[in-house]
């Protein structure tokens, strides 16, 4: 709760929220446990898809996402209400102190009442969970949901397929760390594109995506995300390969 002054006879003028914004302060510092645990989870999940590893519903890292999601969800949630409840009472200046822990209480309830499974597609981390892992299912061959086809994909193939994308459209060489535009969905080496945006920008010039034929035309470093999924398959594309030729 915050501290008040011990010679306040009720007036809001000398609430003090310093240590409600500290607190506030640690929740924020805790949401990036959640990244990291988000992260964490992702990296398995690609792990039991490449080493093609079965583990049972109750351990599926898709579940454990879920559950990351949900957590950062009610901390966003909670800290929105608590902030929400704070500036209020600082608008409104009321002349008794309110309480506050109902008032975040309710503030916190209209919040949680709207919850619905489309949150989770504002949830970055999961979203580019959810893609990096059926990225990588399709290159194993695998069933990506239980709306794909029942049958089975020939690997070759879809590796064969996927060789094209494994060249940067920049540097035209086989990428060793690929990176993905959230925007218009284009991989490239993630040196080569971050020299491109940073050259561009230092002559005030927007970037455009070096992807033939691409309608992006203002490229931001915030676009670019890690494709983990891409990576991976450009590794096991390369040891198959190598063993190949033994």
């Amino acid at each position: 709760m915050p501290g008040r002054s011990s010679s306040n006879s009720g007036s809001t003028g000398f609430i003090s929220f310093s240590g409600v914004e500290s607190a506030l302060s640690s929740l924020k510092n805790f949401q990036s446990c959640i990244s990291s645990g988000m992260d964490t989870a992702s990296s398995v999940a690609l792990d039991l898809v490449e080493t093609q590893t079965e583990v049972s519903s109750e351990y599926s890292m898709d579940r454990a996402m879920v559950e990351f999601a949900m957590m950062d969800r009610e901390l966003n949630h909670y800290i929105k209400a608590v902030q929400s409840t704070i500036n209020h009472v600082k608008e409104e200046r009321p002349e008794n102190i309110p309480d506050l822990k109902l008032l975040v209480e309710k503030q916190f309830l209209t919040l949680q009442n709207k919850n619905s499974d489309a949150d989770f597609q504002n949830n970055e981390k999961f979203v580019q969970f959810k893609q990096q892992l059926k990225e990588l299912k399709k290159q194993y061959g695998l069933q990506v949901d239980k709306e794909a086809d029942g049958l089975g994909i020939d690997e070759d193939m879809i590796v064969t397929q996927s060789q094209t994308n494994f060249i940067c459209p920049i540097t035209q060489l086989e990428m060793k760390k690929p990176v993905k535009n959230k925007v218009c969905g284009h991989t490239y080496e993630e040196e080569a594109i971050v020299r491109m945006i940073e050259s561009k920008h230092k002559r005030k010039k927007k970037a455009c995506c070096p992807k033939i034929g691409c309608s992006h035309t203002d490229m931001r470093m915030s676009d670019l995300v890690q494709d983990e999924a891409l990576r991976r398959a450009i590794e096991s594309h390369n040891k198959k390969r190598y063993r190949q030729t033994m």
